[in-house]
């Protein structure tokens, strides 16, 4: 877009002059991609994974098939149970859906759990490791001694002092036990930490511990389990105990311990699980599931789709090319210009696929010129024109119209202030026999005296 501004600049057309042509273009190109655009059905699995396919057909992760769009959109449709707007599912990805690789095993035994998988133990090895429907306790408190937080002296005049003393510790944790205990959980889970004296009556009471968990794990078990997460002990209730969950099993995989919360109810927080030989392709699968999974979310978020491969820049410049002849003045050749900008996208993809350049954008401008000519582009395997509904590329609205605004509004932005930020320079007049003393002269000509 700056590049196809160039040539007005140099003939001093004022650059408001073309920020006002950008942006009529803007809401020219916002017009036409709606009227593009093909509505898909978001309660189709299918028509949501042709959009998948599109985006990890030619990964890493493509040669293993439907593996990862199955992960993504299962992830997706699991954490969207509970949330009412769609436009915050970025957010809620980001939050409820956790990827925890493990070495190891085949690529073919990823999954999507339905319930939440930590990579914690029990804190004794006497605890339970397997409850059917467990009642499970979350906290964000220590179950310790609550040391103060003054310096305090204690002087001991008999024998059985010392004694008194710890004695009084163990009774503190022991009355937190027992507000605790007075609800029979069976798992109890805390952020914090968990004393030896506080193990130990616990276990008496048949619960399992597991402590330390991080923050973010604590509220995907809430959201799985119906827990509400705990500030104090005394303040426990019936209705913050979660019993959502119906099977809490805790597996040695490798040398490490891992607790998972399965079966659940109606889950909307999940864990995905990916197993592979090495930490290297257990990387690179995770970053193709991200991309997955970024255009599930842009997908249900607004359910409408174009086709890729340069055609709708290509059927977007060939409407704006039509329309700038009914322009009249100094913005119709700025606005023809964004046509022109436009066309760099195939232009760079039959670069890319070592495509004859000219011969396949003349064919595009022809095709894109005759009725039915929409959905043609680039087909980036072998280089040459196709229908890509035919080869089944398609990008989401909501990327494509993101793009074009940020383009327009960035270069409008840039062509607003002086040469120096823009990069684009004025050529220097010769004026009796010297020349001025640069753009900053030409620019601010006003301001010289001072």
């Amino acid at each position: 877009m700056m590049q196809a501004a160039q040539p007005y600049i140099e003939k001093n057309i004022h650059p408001t002059i073309i920020v006002k042509s950008y942006y009529k273009a803007l809401e020219s190109m916002l017009t036409n991609l709606d009227k593009m655009a093909m509505k898909i059905d978001v309660n189709n699995d299918d028509d949501i994974k042709k959009a998948l396919f599109s985006c990890v057909g030619t990964k890493f992760a493509a040669r293993w098939g439907t593996l990862i769009v199955d992960l993504a959109l299962t992830s997706c449709r699991t954490i969207m149970r509970g949330l009412k707007d769609t436009k915050k599912l970025n957010l809620e990805i980001k939050r409820y859906a956790k990827v925890e690789k493990i070495p190891g095993g085949m690529l073919d035994d990823c999954c999507v759990l339905d319930g939440v998988m930590l990579n914690k133990d029990v804190t004794h090895p006497g605890m339970r490791r397997y409850i059917k429907e467990p009642r499970v306790l979350l906290l964000d408190c220590p179950l310790e001694y609550k040391k103060g937080e003054s310096a305090t002296n204690l002087e001991m005049t008999n024998e059985s002092d010392m004694v008194d003393a710890l004695q009084q510790e163990v009774n503190e944790v022991a009355q937190m036990c027992t507000f605790i205990l007075k609800h029979k959980p069976d798992v109890v889970i805390t952020e914090k930490g968990v004393s030896d004296v506080a193990q130990h009556f616990l276990m008496k009471g048949n619960c399992s511990v597991i402590r330390r968990v991080r923050k973010t794990d604590n509220n995907r078990i809430a959201r799985v389990t119906g827990a509400v997460i705990v500030n104090r002990p005394e303040e426990i209730q019936e209705s913050d105990i979660g019993k959502g969950c119906h099977t809490f099993e805790i597996k040695k995989i490798g040398d490490d311990y891992f607790t998972y919360f399965l079966d659940c109810d109606n889950p909307s927080a999940c864990t995905i699980l990916l197993r592979g030989g090495s930490k290297d392709s257990l990387n690179e699968m995770e970053r193709n599931l991200h991309d997955a999974l970024g255009v599930a979310r842009n997908i249900f978020a607004d359910p409408m789709l174009v086709p890729g491969g340069g055609a709708t820049e290509m059927e977007l410049a060939h409407r704006l090319t039509q329309e700038a002849k009914t322009i009249g003045g100094l913005e119709q050749n700025p606005f023809r210009a964004v046509a022109f900008a436009l066309e760099a996208i195939p232009r760079t993809l039959a670069q890319n696929c070592g495509g004859e350049v000219v011969r396949v954008l003349t064919e595009l401008r022809a095709r894109h010129a005759k009725e039915g000519g929409l959905n043609f582009g680039i087909d980036g395997n072998t280089g040459k024109m196709a229908d890509m509904s035919e080869v089944n590329v398609w990008e989401p609205l909501l990327v494509k119209s993101q793009v074009i605004k940020t383009a327009i509004e960035s270069s409008c932005m840039l062509l607003r202030i002086d040469d120096h930020v823009s990069g684009i320079k004025r050529p220097q007049q010769q004026q009796g026999g010297a020349a001025q003393d640069g753009p900053d002269q030409e620019t601010f000509g006003d301001a010289r005296d001072g």
